[in-house]
């Protein structure tokens, strides 16, 4: 819109000007000949161009909030169009999907720590600011992000990704940008089940209703759920009261959708790693930190990290700590409730950067955020359940598990067969040096890059989630289901077909 502004004059008082009005363009003309009218509307004119430059591009960084994406391109049928087959169309979805549950992050104080301090920065939360030897810094790419951040994370991401499209029939995929996971927070205790699905049935009833919908039945569809698969789908879950109905539901069973730890009953249902505490913004970080881990020295042969599970007996974390205590070869953090120790970022990457294998039993879940963790701190992970990792995060773990990861069957340490120590040292030493360089190889693909800045080479979570996401909806093009890996089950163990939260307790803490 073009303002002018247009000086009026005293009475009798010649052309010295007495106060400006903001007029429309189309003004007299005898009222645009003051002397000192262009100076002033340059000003001005700057200082709204810089207002509107900053809250347009910071105010959504910072606040992880909706509103269309930031960079917009055109589609080209060219064979050297670099993102010919890469295009993604984002939905301008109102407020109420993302932004302004952001900014209820307070809600979840009576039963979570509150989450404002997490959201903030992109959605990585707040700066750290190392008191030892200043290594975690926010000027070193380390925040104290929250392991179910990655909504406002990848959101934040996308809206810097360089194949953008404002033409949704000519995209190869289209995000939908609801922050799944905070929505799971703010209503998940004290409330019925249809306030829980209340903003997962507007959004699908809204999407549906959309012509870009229509094209593919939302099969090109993909939105981010920052928790396990199993927090969206409450009607298929033991526990009827957990979680909301996303998946199951009309609209959102046609989806894909990235999820830290997939259920396995969905075949559009992808795992993506939790995110970790560092957040590159440049390909010299990631090569500097690779660099640093590498070179570290690791006094420590295990480590473990986590809290004991007392109300479920067949749970192996007491027995993993038990058997780490007895040895002068293993290090822990006690995590057992009313300690702060597994909330300390520093603490916990101290410990993971001086062991050489960190132990990853099941927990709440079957995989926890510590495994991704430690592997950025260069530590080899100690699997005790398929589900862990081997039949998950197929776009980022080798298919051979033995070339990063040690393996241990729950049942041997549960009847007391196995010593880990003993199990862990017989493994030869050059060996161990090949694990320890594909796990630091591994680093940049499960790490989430700063959203506010760009890798060039290097490849993150982030990118490898969204090829893996055009590749299953060009699959599904070609192909129909034929073209989503088929997961086989039967290799996990007998409750392989149940929630995860069957035999493993009920806390849902990590």
């Amino acid at each position: 819109m073009n303002f002018q502004l247009v000086q009026s004059a005293r009475k009798g008082g010649g052309a010295r000007p007495r106060r400006g009005v903001w007029l429309m363009k189309g003004a007299p003309p005898e009222q645009k000949t003051s002397s000192a009218a262009p100076p002033l509307r340059l000003v001005v004119v700057l200082v709204v161009v810089v207002w509107i430059s900053l809250l347009y591009y910071q105010f959504p960084m910072l606040a992880g909030g909706g509103g269309a994406p930031l960079v917009t391109v055109g589609r080209s049928d060219s064979a050297d169009d670099p993102c010919r087959g890469r295009y993604i169309y984002v939905h301008d979805l109102p407020p109420r999907f993302n932004a302004d549950i952001l900014r209820d992050c307070r809600k979840t104080k009576d039963h979570w720590p509150d989450m404002c301090g997490f959201v903030g920065n992109a959605g990585l939360g707040r700066p750290l600011a190392d008191p030892l030897d200043r290594v975690f810094t926010g000027e070193n790419g380390w925040y104290g992000t929250h392991q179910f951040a990655l909504d406002a994370i990848f959101h934040n991401r996308m809206k810097q990704y360089g194949c953008l499209t404002n033409k949704s029939s000519l995209a190869d995929a289209v995000f939908v940008p609801f922050y799944a996971g905070f929505d799971f927070v703010r209503y998940h205790w004290g409330y019925d089940n249809a306030t829980k699905d209340a903003a997962s049935v507007d959004l699908t009833q809204w999407l549906m209703r959309r012509p870009e919908w229509k094209r593919a039945g939302g099969r090109d569809h993909f939105l981010v759920a920052g928790r396990t698969g199993w927090d969206f789908r409450r009607s298929t879950n033991i526990d009827p009261n957990w979680g909301t109905n996303l998946l199951v539901m009309p609209g959102g069973r046609e989806m894909s959708v990235l999820v830290l730890e997939s259920s396995l009953v969905h075949e559009r249902e992808y795992s993506v790693p939790y995110p970790t505490y560092f957040h590159p913004r440049s390909d010299a970080e990631v090569r500097r930190w690779q660099d640093r881990v590498r070179g570290l020295e690791r006094r420590w042969l295990m480590a473990f990290v986590g809290a004991p599970r007392p109300d479920n007996p067949k749970n192996i974390r007491e027995r993993i700590m038990a058997q780490c205590e007895s040895t002068d070869g293993c290090a822990q953090l006690g995590c057992a409730l009313g300690t702060s120790q597994c909330h300390s970022p520093y603490k916990i990457m101290r410990l993971f950067q001086t062991a050489t294998f960190c132990l990853q039993p099941p927990g709440d879940s079957y995989t926890r955020r510590s495994v991704f963790d430690s592997m950025v701190a260069g530590c080899i992970p100690v699997f005790f359940h398929g589900m862990s990792a081997y039949l998950q995060y197929k776009w980022y773990l080798p298919e051979d598990h033995a070339k990063y990861s040690v393996f241990i069957t729950e049942e041997d340490v549960r009847t007391g067969n196995l010593s880990i120590e003993a199990a862990l040292r017989e493994i030869p030493p050059e060996r161990v040096e090949r694990m320890r360089e594909e796990v630091i190889r591994l680093i940049p693909t499960v790490l989430y890059a700063d959203p506010r800045s760009k890798l060039e080479t290097v490849r993150d979570a982030f990118d490898i989630a969204v090829e893996g996401i055009i590749g299953k909806v060009a699959g599904d093009r070609r192909g129909g289901a034929a073209a989503v890996d088929h997961i086989d089950t039967t290799s996990a163990t007998d409750n392989h077909n149940l929630s995860p939260w069957q035999g493993l307790g009920s806390r849902r803490r990590k």
